[in-house]
């Protein structure tokens, strides 16, 4: 079904060039956020040139230093001219930080290591001899501790067997949730108790030191919760401004319920 947006409609041809910027799990659903995307780009575009804007300069943006579309420009002095939202103020902020302490400590830190015996979990054979082996393995290194760093040059899969299986600092997040779930529960010192099985295969784990994260103070984040709250607040009036736009407009063919612009998405 064809798509118009004020009597123009929108090609097919534009619609496929633009598929590729919306993956989704169907190409219908793809083809769906294309469509809608294409939509609220034409409908800004017309009320830039209702609005008589002049076509402006396109700016670099971007890690690579890529330059804006006209089309991009024309829309960003759109929304800078229409769209106007308030600057954070310092007790907005503070609020902000108050609410969110968690959000601002450093992470905690965990100096650990390991010994890797690999398998694939679909290999219920290699998978067996794996945890045997690591079941071994962990019987010698807690009858002598002190042999951990050479169990791991001798027998672990993994590329830090050089370094004795140490691991270095690992913070939340960087390993996989069954690895950090004994890790993070272990004291200073101690060897895991039981083999710890992954995606990997089966682990001797032992946590060498923890450093716990510190409360970050205002002085050193009030910046960055500045730019969170007007980029939040941005957008929140962006999505405003488009609604208010398609309820005045005719478009047929798509139903543009909940329907963003791209630049802000």
């Amino acid at each position: 079904m064809a798509v118009f947006v004020n009597g123009i409609e929108l090609s097919d041809h534009a619609i496929n060039a633009e598929l590729q910027y919306h993956p989704a799990g169907s190409v219908e659903e793809a083809r769906l956020a294309a469509t809608r995307a294409l939509v609220v780009r034409e409908l800004l575009l017309q009320t830039a040139r209702c609005r008589g804007i002049e076509q402006p300069d396109p700016l670099d943006h971007g890690p690579a230093g890529e330059r804006e579309t006209p089309d991009e420009a024309l829309i960003r002095t759109l929304l800078a001219r229409e769209v106007e939202t308030p600057e954070p103020d310092e007790t907005t902020c503070q609020r902000f930080y108050a609410n969110n302490l968690q959000r601002f400590r450093s992470p905690d830190l965990f100096e650990a290591a390991h010994i890797l015996f690999a398998a694939d979990p679909e290999d219920a054979e290699a998978s067996a001899a794996a945890k045997e082996q690591a079941a071994s393995a962990l019987a010698q290194a807690l009858e002598q501790p002190e042999r951990f760093a050479e169990l791991a040059r001798e027998l672990s899969a993994c590329s830090s067997a050089a370094q004795g299986g140490n691991l270095g600092q690992i913070t939340r997040g960087q390993t996989v949730p069954e690895f950090e779930t004994f890790l993070f529960n272990l004291e200073p010192g101690q060897i895991c108790p039981v083999p710890v099985k992954t995606r990997f295969g089966y682990h001797v784990l032992r946590l060498d030191r923890r450093i716990d994260g510190r409360q970050l103070p205002f002085e050193v984040v009030a910046d960055k919760i500045a730019d969170y709250l007007r980029e939040h607040v941005w957008r929140r009036a962006v999505s405003q401004y488009l609604q208010l736009l398609v309820g005045q407009a005719e478009i047929r063919g798509i139903e543009l319920k909940g329907a963003s612009s791209p630049l802000v998405q």
